[in-house]
């Protein structure tokens, strides 16, 4: 897979180096000298020019790569980024970076956007999803259907432990996807019998949002009640 990086900060590097471990070929553009540290990513390929000049992107053959991710440190380039890749270059993939949690509505498909990725939310779920017991917390949600994967651990005084995942009656459009239990993941069958400190991850349809707080009832009464989710998730899809 060919993928074309605009942003050579330490976050596009990062991510050019998992991508070359992963056998795939890299392009790192950025306008900033300083950023040029060719020798800290020296299999990845190198441009110094601006990802948001059609030239320069025209220059490291984006119109035969299969991904452009944007992940400058500027929403507005990463955004001038994706809308150029999709609409001028016919990029498959395009994967940007949200810097500011407040520009996410801005992240969809009117500007070329395949997947968001909001590290301020991501930062802000896995803390909620580390500290809370028995609360209802956004993973992350699906870019293209809007369905979002919400999280619960179990705690000991649920209604629901002791009782068979097939005797459960889910809010409609609603689905457990997997039961982590002492670090490994279950998929869950009728038969399996929840206990507490069972990690729940669960998938809901967007339309079933409004639904969430019937679900945290039925989970874990005495938790503080979710509200309805907003914006796109932080990991959306993996690129």
């Amino acid at each position: 897979m060919r993928v074309v990086i605009a942003g050579a900060g330490s976050v596009g590097r990062s991510i050019a180096r998992e991508l070359l471990v992963h056998g795939h070929e890299v392009t790192l553009v950025d306008r900033n000298p300083a950023a040029m540290r060719v020798a800290s990513v020296a299999e990845a390929e190198w441009l110094l020019a601006d990802a948001c000049e059609p030239s320069a992107l025209a220059e490291v053959g984006t119109q035969d790569c299969d991904v452009v991710v944007a992940a400058t440190g500027d929403d507005k380039v990463n955004l001038v980024v994706s809308l150029l890749a999709k609409t001028e270059f016919g990029v498959p993939r395009t994967v940007a970076r949200v810097n500011n949690p407040k520009n996410e509505w801005m992240f969809d498909d009117a500007w070329g956007v395949d997947v968001q990725v909001s590290t301020p939310r991501i930062m802000t779920a896995l803390v909620e999803e580390a500290v809370s017991i028995g609360d209802l917390v956004r993973i992350f949600r699906f870019h293209q259907s809007g369905a979002s994967m919400h999280e619960l651990t179990l705690p000991e005084d649920s209604p629901v432990v002791g009782t068979r995942v097939g005797d459960l009656v889910w809010p409609p459009e609603t689905v457990l996807a997997a039961i982590i239990r002492e670090d490994r993941p279950i998929a869950p069958s009728p038969d399996d019998t929840l206990e507490a400190g069972d990690e729940l991850l669960l998938v809901v349809a967007a339309a079933a949002e409004d639904e969430l707080s019937g679900l945290q009832r039925m989970l874990a009464p005495g938790a503080p009640e979710p509200t309805s989710a907003t914006g796109s998730g932080p990991t959306g899809e993996a690129p």
